[in-house]
């Protein structure tokens, strides 16, 4: 039995206990991928990130990420809380303002240079959703077909099929037990508040695998969203997306355009600490 430090914590808020909860492990050296996988299922949080030895010299740290059934290739609020919490228990970055994160899609750059780390959206595919695939959702989520601006398929190693419906109450006038229908697609659904609200955008995931049919802070959607948005010549300036107000959650994510690199997106959040502790094994 081995002790490794591990942290809880809280991604994507200002208020503890309303953004998308994290487990940390730090060290995990010695476990197998079993291990991790059955640790995950144990603590049973949306996902548990475990913080090795990179294999890529230009990486400060590798990190695998587990939900409590499989391993993800990358996912968003574990890049921003593992960055936290590695720096937390004294990291240091190779490079000064920058942490490069090895993970499944290779390595990820996070900004920590501003008021909270912001990681480097990854390369996003666009396509078209599959044939029926628009038609399917809408029926199964009971959306107003006039109420849908626009819909892509969005992969930036997760898979997203993505609505963007006219305004931010459509979006959350969606019942989440509804997504049973539609199997295990991933879907985001994204509208835009009035001008004058704190958020110019409200976000939803929504799958059957998902506790309560519903993510509380998906930031690998929203990274996904950022770049199809940027690709269409929309994203000009800074965007705060609000997501997880049906689960009774405050998350904040900020979608940041690089101004001095064309095409760099940049998406953050605050991680706020809850526990830090050990884990035996």
């Amino acid at each position: 039995m081995t002790r490794r430090r591990l942290i809880l914590c809280d991604v994507f808020t200002s208020v503890p206990l309303k953004g998308n909860g994290l487990a940390v492990v730090l060290e995990p050296n010695g476990l197998s991928t079993r291990d991790m996988q059955d640790l995950a299922a144990w603590i049973n949080q949306a996902e548990t990130a475990f913080i090795g030895t990179p294999t890529d010299g230009t990486a400060d740290y590798k990190l695998r990420i587990f939900t409590p059934n499989r391993e993800l290739s990358f996912a968003g609020h574990p890049t921003l809380g593992s960055c936290a919490a590695w720096l937390k228990a004294g990291g240091k970055p190779r490079a000064d303002g920058v942490v490069r994160q090895e993970c499944g899609i290779g390595i990820v750059e996070i900004d920590i240079s501003g008021d909270f780390p912001a990681f480097v959206a990854p390369p996003t595919k666009s396509a078209s959703l599959p044939p029926g695939g628009l038609a399917a959702i809408v029926e199964a989520l009971g959306i107003d077909r006039a109420a849908v601006r626009a819909s892509a398929q969005l992969d930036n190693g997760p898979v997203w099929q993505v609505l963007e419906l006219a305004r931010a109450e459509d979006v959350l006038a969606v019942d989440a037990a509804r997504v049973r229908d539609l199997g295990s697609a991933a879907i985001g659904l994204i509208g835009a508040h009035p001008e004058g609200s704190d958020c110019q955008y409200e976000i939803r995931m929504l799958s059957a695998t998902a506790s309560h049919n519903e993510d509380p802070v998906t930031g690998s959607l929203i990274a996904a969203v950022a770049m199809w948005f940027a690709d269409k010549g929309r994203l000009r300036s800074p965007v705060t997306v609000g997501q997880g107000t049906k689960l009774g959650r405050l998350g904040r994510a900020h979608i940041l355009p690089d101004p001095n690199r064309q095409g760099r997106i940049l998406i953050g959040g605050h991680t706020r600490f809850i526990s830090d502790g050990t884990v035996e094994l």
